[in-house]
């Protein structure tokens, strides 16, 4: 898989994406990326289409040529507090905080974005998809939360966190009509079961 199609931005531009919004568990990851035009990245595309071998080789290369990355993270609590769309972007704002270099430009993944303190931004719906800068931001927040929902699984394994990262899968939600929720738990997401769900459960 070659990555010609990902258009690379300047050295003074980010890329931004997170990761686990639509979890019932776990917190949300984002990750900033600002990549040189001549930094080539082996097999980079939106975290998505590549198996986890790739996107952690990826993520190497990421780390060693990136001119900054940098990882943010909103807490299940946290997002409870203010909802999982400001936690996508608070999370996207502290990954921003702690690069070394504060960029001019942010291009975003998806169609919104809360305004980061003096420096302008655009959204990009698949911008993970389109955007070197994206496409890498998105296999870093990726890698970066699933390591740590594969070390919470080892506290909490009847939830299968390990497979599924806190995703609603079927296993998930038949695990918490049945042994409750954690203090990972996102307390404010819908609980709700289907009749079908439910017709499993009994």
């Amino acid at each position: 898989m070659s990555n010609h199609h990902l258009l690379y931005t300047n050295e003074h531009e980010a890329g931004c994406d997170e990761a686990g919004r639509g979890c019932l568990a776990g917190p949300v990851f984002a990750a900033a990326v600002i990549l040189s035009s001549n930094t080539i990245i082996p097999h980079l595309d939106d975290s998505k289409k590549l198996s986890q071998k790739q996107r952690e080789k990826c993520r190497s290369f990421i780390e060693k040529e990136a001119i900054s990355w940098a990882i943010g993270i909103v807490s299940a609590e946290e997002i409870d507090k203010i909802n999982i769309l400001n936690a996508s972007f608070l999370a996207m704002h502290r990954a921003i905080d702690q690069l070394k270099y504060l960029p001019s430009h942010l291009h975003i993944d998806g169609n919104r974005f809360k305004n980061y303190p003096n420096i302008t931004h655009s959204c990009h719906v698949g911008g993970d998809g389109k955007y070197a800068a994206i496409a890498a931001a998105s296999i870093l927040a990726k890698t970066y939360r699933d390591e740590y929902m594969m070390a919470l699984h080892s506290h909490f394994p009847l939830y299968n966190w390990k497979k599924n990262m806190g995703y609603p899968t079927l296993h998930h939600r038949k695990a918490i009509h049945e042994n409750g929720l954690t203090e990972h738990h996102r307390k404010t997401f819908k609980w709700s079961f289907g009749e079908t769900e439910a017709t499993l459960f009994s």
